[in-house]
């Protein structure tokens, strides 16, 4: 036993004193080295899944576009229309959807928005590097909900580089629309 004022000279066998606790540098570097390779590992599937988010979100975007038009034909019994649309203001009749597009009720039925046309919505460009191409300028919906062929939109990924992806949107003549993934390389 110490007497009053004594110190006690603790080692590593003395009970109730613990060895430290810790990591050597050499552990730490060890350690972040392997996180390295595997987060290294792991970045093509988060480009691919942001990719995949980024497309499905244009979709969407469009989806609810050519939705909200059916329903305002039907509950007005006219056509309502969905056009290219750089501005908001007009339909265009070049270029391509990743401009934009614009929900009208297209009162005269002459693909255009005129004065006294009612904009329903108006989409604003993509993001720059994407391409959302397809086989008509506009998709009319008729008072009955439906429009008057088969349209087909291809959404996908250009720039900085081709995704392995795109999303096929197709408008079917009952005005249904329908969007599927697919990986035919149009934008490859």
């Amino acid at each position: 036993m110490a007497k009053a004022g004594q110190r006690i000279r603790r080692t590593a066998s003395t009970p109730g004193l613990r060895p430290a606790r810790g990591f050597t540098l050499i552990e730490l570097l060890i350690t972040i080295a392997i996180a390295a390779i595997l987060a290294a590992m792991a970045a093509p599937s988060f480009n691919s899944a942001f990719l995949s988010n980024k497309l499905t979100g244009f979709a969407n975007n469009f989806v609810a576009s050519a939705q909200l038009a059916r329903s305002e034909a039907i509950k007005r019994n006219a056509v309502v229309r969905v056009c290219r649309s750089a501005d908001g203001a007009t339909c265009a009749t070049t270029g391509t959807w990743q401009q934009g597009w614009v929900v009208f009720h297209d009162a005269n039925n002459d693909g255009a928005v005129s004065a006294g046309e009612t904009v329903i919505q108006i989409q604003q460009s993509l993001s720059s590097g994407y391409y959302f191409s397809g086989d008509s300028y506009s998709v009319p919906f008729q008072g009955t909900g439906g429009t008057a062929a088969l349209v087909t939109l291809t959404l996908c990924r250009a720039a900085p580089s081709a995704g392995n992806q795109e999303r096929t949107i197709k408008v079917s003549p009952t005005g249904r629309t329908s969007v599927e993934t697919t990986r035919t390389g149009v934008c490859s």
